[in-house]
């Protein structure tokens, strides 16, 4: 791995997203660039109707002052980006990382990812942004859109940075675990942290082989995992066993099912990152 791209905004997110994304290019040797990403919302103003009973110079008048106060917006968000840009390329270099750089780009954040996942090994990104709905305890309105868009590994990072040394990885057998587990297998980021496999459902012949497999991949890569068969509903005993046993990451494949399935039975995925108090690595 070469290099990482982690996103940041003004949210407290930003800071552990900066923490972790250096920590992980710690460990693979990586350099590291920051995006912030300025959309409508922070360049441009709300609509105005200007029908009705208006004279024309006055419109006009209006049409003028209305132009202005974008183009201040636009100035204000630009000085905004560079500032929050300098403050995570400062947390980067104080964790250690010589390797830091930064850019502001405009537009989407999906368009984005599309742009510069190529040149990218891993994508980070807080697990949710300025416009979050604490309380509810919303996800980022860009998160979904970025992890189901992307080709490339993605690091949902939590609120509070904490340097990772328990990995459960939520194995269920499918082709995004399976990438997960293989991912691991070659990277110096999982060499050192305990690791266990943990699948839910029902304890049989095949869940059991499909486990060996897995532990047989990560084998081969120098890592000894242990594993464990659990009944009961993803979503809760993985959250459970993340608390009980304080691990520090969660591992698992992302949105395996249809975007139409996630709306009528929920999304374990979505679940996960909701009631998961770590970050969360996904693989698609």
């Amino acid at each position: 791995m070469s290099k990482i791209t982690a996103f940041i905004d003004g949210s407290i997110y930003s800071q552990s997203v900066c923490e972790h994304a250096a920590w992980i290019a710690g460990r693979l040797e990586a350099s590291v660039e920051l995006l912030h990403v300025l959309g409508r919302r922070e360049t441009g103003s709300a609509p105005s109707d200007l029908s009705g009973n208006i004279a024309l110079g006055a419109r006009s008048s209006l049409l003028k002052e209305l132009s202005e106060l974008d183009e201040q917006r636009a100035r204000l968000a630009m000085k905004r980006g560079r500032a929050i840009l300098e403050d995570g390329e400062a947390a980067v270099r104080a964790a250690g990382i010589e390797k830091v750089s930064g850019r502001i780009r405009h537009g989407d954040v999906v368009e984005t990812v599309a742009e510069v996942e190529e040149g990218s090994d891993l994508l980070v990104i807080g697990k949710r942004g300025e416009a979050a709905d604490f309380a509810k305890l919303h996800l980022g309105s860009n998160l979904e859109r970025v992890v189901r868009s992307s080709h490339r590994p993605v690091f949902v990072a939590n609120r509070a940075f904490k340097p990772i040394d328990k990995v459960l990885v939520a194995y269920d057998g499918g082709a995004s675990s399976m990438k997960a587990v293989d991912a691991m297998s070659r990277s110096p980021l999982f060499a050192g942290p305990s690791v266990k496999l943990l699948t839910v459902g029902s304890d049989t012949t095949e869940a059991r082989n499909r486990l060996a497999d897995a532990e047989a991949v990560l084998r081969g890569g120098g890592i000894e995992a242990a594993s464990e068969v659990l009944p009961g509903q993803p979503e809760t005993v993985i959250s459970e066993r993340v608390e009980s046993e304080n691990y520090g990451l969660l591992v698992m494949g992302a949105y395996g099912h249809s975007r139409i399935r996630s709306l009528i039975i929920g999304s374990t995925t979505e679940a996960m990152l909701r009631s998961c108090k770590i970050p969360v690595m996904l693989f698609r």
